[in-house]
């Protein structure tokens, strides 16, 4: 068995909850556990989150999932639904579906009767992907409002920059113009639940914030009183010693202007590791922070183990997670911990820690 496994932190998972209970205490915590909980696991993570007040996903499949494992509480679809063809079914299973277009309220005309649905009213406010335009809310909520299958409605939307120096002022104002006596809001995403208490209204929605990530680029999750919830880790596998000139993996794009002694570790892009990630991303071997050498390969990168002496065949390696923040590792390779977590692969053995 490849010695590779990702090891999911469930009270890491269940501390980081708390964490958004105490920057928005008056709010409800909708968990956003979309792309099978950032790649920790559905079930695992509701199971975390069972003190959630909700969940959020996008896929149906999980919605319906997570009724059939038991969960009672609010589930949001986060695009909706597609086809009028759902409607029996998000009925079924009580779902949540978000309204972003008047195709959807066209679609709820072929509701069956009996049908009553809590939907989520969306509104661009400035992110510009899904949403009414704000000149358009009044005639999608009058429509909603009217119809017979609807039976209550929550005022939605997104923001765009909360994570940087732009904030959220820009967008909330537009929300709040449009905001109806008795409408109930949702909009905080992790960032804004850190930074903007004005945005947490009745519902917040934290996602990335919940794995122990860290929202914003100048920090990691530590710095917010996060806690990684999964770790990938595996071993070295193979030591050996680069004389000067010696070049390393595909394309030689690694050539040692030194002595340099490499380690071998069965970690790969086809266990979800970035193949674009560039010579001295963060690998702690050992308890020791070095950084790869070479191209990441489909089963095998490298490490510069010179400066490491109990650097072995069998010696440990954490690819992210404690000790090796995802967010480093995400930076140095050109992208965010969100795509490192969601691109966890299937024969990544997973185990789960208390």
């Amino acid at each position: 068995m490849r010695p590779i496994t990702a090891t999911i932190d469930l009270s890491a998972l269940r501390h980081n909850l708390g964490v958004v209970r105490r920057h928005a205490p008056q709010s409800g915590a909708i968990a956003v556990v979309k792309a099978n909980a950032y790649g920790h696991g559905l079930l695992r993570a509701a199971r975390a989150f069972v003190e959630a007040d909700g969940f959020a996903v996008v896929e149906l499949e999980a919605a319906i999932r997570l009724r059939e494992a038991g969960y009672s509480r609010p589930i949001v679809l986060l695009e909706g639904f597609f086809r009028p063809r759902e409607l029996p079914v998000l009925n079924e299973h009580r779902l949540m579906p978000a309204i972003h277009s008047f195709e959807q309220i066209e679609m709820l005309r072929e509701a069956r009767p009996g049908t009553r649905l809590d939907v989520l009213l969306k509104v661009n406010t400035g992110l510009n992907r899904l949403g009414f335009q704000p000149l358009d809310f009044s005639d999608a909520l009058a429509r909603l409002q009217s119809s017979p299958c609807i039976s209550s409605v929550t005022l939605m939307t997104h923001f765009a920059t909360a994570d940087d120096e732009r904030g959220i002022a820009a967008q909330l104002r537009v929300l709040e113009s449009l905001t109806r006596a008795g409408l109930p809001r949702t909009m905080a995403n992790s960032a804004a639940i850190l930074r903007y208490p004005e945005s947490h209204a009745d519902w917040v929605r934290p996602g990335i914030m919940l794995y122990g990530c860290s929202p914003f680029a100048e920090c990691v999750g530590a710095t917010l009183d996060l806690r990684p919830a999964m770790t990938l880790a595996s071993e070295l596998i193979a030591v050996r010693d680069l004389a000067p000139g010696d070049a390393v993996g595909y394309g030689s794009t690694y050539v040692a202007q030194r002595h340099v002694r490499m380690g071998v570790v069965a970690c790969g892009y086809a266990d979800g590791y970035p193949r674009h990630a560039p010579t001295a991303t963060p690998v702690l071997v050992d308890g020791t922070l070095t950084g790869t050498v070479g191209r990441v390969s489909m089963d095998m990168l490298c490490v510069d183990v010179t400066n490491i002496p109990s650097a072995r065949v069998g010696a440990p390696v954490v690819l992210w997670g404690h000790g090796n923040p995802v967010e480093n590792v995400a930076h140095a390779a050109g992208t965010v911990g969100y795509e490192l977590l969601c691109a966890l692969t299937p024969r990544v053995r997973v185990v789960e820690s208390p």
